[in-house]
């Protein structure tokens, strides 16, 4: 079904591989629309907990094709017909703010890991940003790349950056485009995990693993919709929103069955997610 991406389904992982590693898994058109409906896909599937997506070979992914950027910059067009790939991941009921082309990211029901193994450059890096975390290889290679294009901090980094980093070291990075790795990501605060060469996708897969083994996925998915919602939010409309969350939380069986575990010393067994 796909050409650009592998897809693989290992209860309770997910694992989506950009797959042009000749081109540093450099995006095109098709891929990018085949990830999204990779994501859609994970989404619907109960077995699937947590979405791991990372890149073949020794890139993650380099930013857009170059031939693909040309294409824009002399005002053509990609002519692929992706019509048998149409979906629609995320929750629409998050509201317009994660509608707005690669925001569907942070919509993502599941959570979604960047297994960082190698270049990560361009829109690659902000398809790593866009991530819930990021689990980084030693010798990972990052660069924004937009201000030696001409171009601007494009497509949410310049919102999700300065939030994971700090606004001087966002800037330092957009300006400079110079390339850092991983261990510098590390000391940045961009990896949630370091790891040695060849471990990031393992280290995800074990991750989720053991959420899957101990935590709600309900849980999991209204969490990750209170920390993206919240920071567009004052507090007093976060704590409000909080509380009526709460409040149907205590309703559900998954609060009566992880009570029910914790008394009976055993692990719970949470109902997956599926749509």
């Amino acid at each position: 079904m796909y050409d650009e991406i592998t897809y693989a389904v290992e209860d309770p992982v997910a694992v989506i591989t950009m797959n042009r590693p000749d081109r540093l898994n450099a995006f095109t058109g098709r891929m990018l629309a085949e990830i999204r409906h990779a994501l859609a896909a994970a989404e619907q599937d109960a077995a699937v907990v947590g979405i791991v997506l990372t890149g073949a070979g020794r890139g993650f992914c380099a930013g857009m094709d170059m031939g693909s950027l040309d294409n824009l910059s002399t005002g053509s067009a990609e002519s692929e017909d992706l019509s048998a790939l149409e979906a629609s991941p995320g929750d629409p009921e998050l509201g317009p703010n994660f509608q707005v082309t690669f925001s569907y990211l942070l919509s993502i029901r599941k959570h979604l890991i960047a297994a960082v193994n190698g270049a990560c450059a361009g829109l690659g890096f902000v398809f790593a940003m866009l991530a819930d975390l990021r689990i980084v290889e030693r010798q990972a290679k990052f660069a924004t790349s937009f201000s030696q294009r001409g171009l601007i901090a494009e497509h949410g980094v310049s919102w999700v950056l300065p939030r994971l980093i700090g606004s001087g070291r966002a800037l330092d990075l957009l300006w400079s485009a110079r390339k850092f790795n991983g261990e510098e990501a590390e000391r940045l605060g961009l990896a949630e995990r370091f790891v040695d060469a060849g471990e990031s996708v393992q280290a995800a897969k074990d991750y989720i693993a053991e959420l899957a083994a101990s935590a709600s996925p309900t849980s999991l998915k209204v969490m990750k919709a209170q920390v993206y919602r919240h920071l567009n939010m004052p507090l007093g409309d976060a704590m409000t929103e909080s509380n009526q969350w709460m409040a149907e939380s205590l309703k559900r069986e998954d609060f009566k069955e992880g009570v029910r575990s914790f008394i009976e010393r055993r692990p719970p067994a949470f109902k997956r997610l599926s749509l």
